[in-house]
């Protein structure tokens, strides 16, 4: 008996090791990043939207609740998500916000709502923004005539209309949508419904599917290589607040990445 015993709890250990990093891949300096998903909380081009009304004053009053917990992370830059050609204005207006944190915005997005907030609790003074537009049609399927298909791009999407049913995403509070907006198997799902499930959508000898899904891929990379073209600082710390999609992107581009150490956003959506 007690050799059996002995034998599993080797095997344990072994595994446990197998899984362990064979060598250093992080700098010594790696930049704290707090990589966070959000939906879109103003107006968006976005094929998909969730109900909310920026301008309501209890929603607002909730995005800061959220704003306060994530400042605890002590960012000393914000990143979100706006084309780099707006820098100057972002800058601008993020100052402004800094000196009079009751200033009214027309169309307020989460960048106004969550992301200036966070920086004025933190008194984070810099603020960019690396988006990159790029078109792509992730609709490709229903274009694609005499397609080769195994049925996974349509039992899959009937799973998830199943799934996302149960979730009851719309009535859940603002704290619950960004615990799923973050949670990794969602973020998970959000890559695949964007690109990687059109890889199972083709024609014989060709990739329809696949290569428009590599232009949601490009879009990202491009994004990230905005995001490290910033000047970076000893002692900096990172909020990154962008749609979810992008968030899922960005934490496999930098949890391979050794200038960046992802930190869990849990440790503050609490």
């Amino acid at each position: 008996m007690n050799k059996v015993i002995f034998f599993i709890a080797f095997l344990v250990i072994s595994n446990v090791k197998a899984q362990q990093n064979i060598f250093k891949d992080k700098f010594d300096d790696a930049i704290p990043v707090l990589n966070f998903g959000t939906f879109h909380m103003g107006f968006t081009s976005d094929a998909n939207s969730v109900d909310f009304d920026e301008n309501d004053k209890k929603n607002q009053k909730e995005v800061h609740k959220i704003a306060k917990m994530i400042a605890e992370f002590k960012p000393t830059i914000i990143i979100v998500e706006t084309t780099p050609d707006f820098n100057e204005t972002l800058q601008k207006e993020y100052a402004e916000y800094l000196k009079n944190p009751k200033i009214k915005f027309k169309n307020p997005s989460e960048i106004e709502l969550l992301a200036y907030e966070v920086g004025r609790l933190s008194s984070a003074t810099r603020i960019y923004g690396i988006d990159h537009h790029m078109g792509y049609n992730y609709n490709i399927p229903n274009y694609i005539p005499n397609k080769v298909n195994d049925q996974t791009y349509e039992r899959y999407f009937q799973l998830i209309n199943e799934e996302e049913k149960k979730l009851n995403y719309d009535n859940l509070s603002l704290l619950e949508k960004l615990k799923i907006d973050n949670n990794p198997q969602y973020l998970d799902f959000l890559i695949n419904i964007n690109a990687d499930i059109l890889t199972h959508v083709s024609t014989k000898d060709k990739f329809e599917g696949a290569d428009e899904a590599a232009k949601f891929y490009h879009r990202n990379i491009r994004m990230y290589s905005n995001l490290n073209q910033i000047d970076f600082k000893p002692g900096d710390r990172v909020f990154i607040l962008m749609g979810a999609t992008h968030t899922a992107y960005f934490n496999n581009f930098m949890k391979r990445s050794p200038k960046y150490q992802l930190v869990d956003p849990f440790l503050y959506l609490k």
